[in-house]
């Protein structure tokens, strides 16, 4: 099939109150090293109210091209909207590849465009490649409840699309000496279409930082047993100005809140510092939390397979070494 008219990696740059969110800038550095291979420029839209100015960041982290959709009907994200806008640029446009992260919006957003275009949709990538000879996307995603990893190909359509899990894709470093051309778009909105009408948004004040952005993360599993054991892990993970996190069977028992999460079916998260504390290491959890840079495992099972992971290993009751580890740090920190 000829797909010469479709060029370019396109990313949708997902921004909310006009901040661009971690996951674009990832996609952004993801499609600069699969242009490497394609020899096609790296392009983001850009889509909201009063946004334009925001294009320079995601040229400074690696985009030649920002599409800007600036549009009072795009105030805030409602799928109707959205999905024409973003559905008329690409149509006009014509990318051969077009990312999305697997966010709420980004989840909600894509499987509609895809639909209208008429094309396919991998969600939840956790690994993008090109092949060298056709330049076609090998998308990769867990299967079967993770015990498999398939990777998913578009042959026969254009663009080739996908959604991809926050956290998976480190971010390029920003360079403010990139040039970049900025490219205005209008689209041409069917109103009568706006069934749903945001009537209030209401945001959930939260005093703790996302685990998909904490540089230190005090990760708790099975072997912690109970929110009196996770009290223990939260005073060492505040001496450590870390966050406090979960493998699923700790948020299945009710223990931890899901967005507390690290895993396949929570979040992906790639901390400085990941300590794993009475957590075995089941393939799930560890696709959420391996490309930490320094992984500190604690079981007293040695067989456990967290330690073919960890950077450092203790076989012991974490419940012996959390408080001495928490004092010691105290009394390091004092002096």
């Amino acid at each position: 099939m000829d797909f010469s008219e479709y060029k370019d990696i396109y990313v949708f740059a997902e921004q909310r109150d006009g901040k661009i969110q971690s996951v674009a800038l990832e996609l952004i550095g993801k499609a600069r090293e699969l242009s490497k291979v394609t020899g096609e420029k790296v392009v983001a839209i850009l889509a909201g109210c009063n946004v334009a100015s925001q294009a320079g960041t995601l040229i400074e982290y690696g985009a030649d091209k920002v599409v800007v959709i600036d549009d009072k009907n795009l105030e805030t994200y409602v799928t109707e909207q959205y999905t024409q806008a973003v559905y008329q640029a690409v149509t006009k446009f014509k990318p051969s590849i077009l990312m999305y992260g697997a966010t709420t919006i980004g989840r909600d957003l894509a499987p509609r465009i895809a639909a209208r275009l008429g094309t396919g949709l991998t969600a939840d990538c956790t690994k993008l490649d090109i092949t060298e000879d056709t330049h076609e996307l090998q998308m990769t995603r867990p299967a079967f409840g993770g015990n498999l990893m398939a990777t998913i190909m578009c042959p026969n359509h254009r663009p080739q699309m996908s959604t991809v899990r926050p956290g998976v894709m480190p971010k390029s470093e920003p360079d403010k000496s990139r040039k970049g051309e900025v490219v205005e778009f209008k689209p041409t909105f069917d109103q009568s279409k706006f069934i749903v009408k945001l009537v209030k948004n209401v945001k959930e004040k939260k005093n703790t930082v996302d685990i998909s952005e904490a540089k230190i993360l005090v990760s708790g599993g099975r072997g912690v047993g109970c929110k009196e054991g996770f009290e223990k892990l939260q005073g060492l993970a505040t001496v450590l100005g870390g966050e406090v996190s979960s493998s699923r069977a700790m948020v299945d028992a009710g223990v931890m809140p899901h967005d507390r999460q690290v895993g396949q079916t929570g979040k992906t998260v790639r901390p400085s510092v990941y300590f794993a504390l009475g957590i075995s290491g089941a393939i799930q959890h560890l696709a959420g939390m391996e490309e930490s840079d320094c992984i500190i495992a604690v079981n007293k099972d040695k067989f456990a397979p967290i330690f073919s992971v960890a950077d450092l290993g203790i076989v012991c009751d974490l419940n012996k070494v959390v408080p001495a580890l928490t004092e010691r740090l105290k009394k390091e920190i004092k002096k």
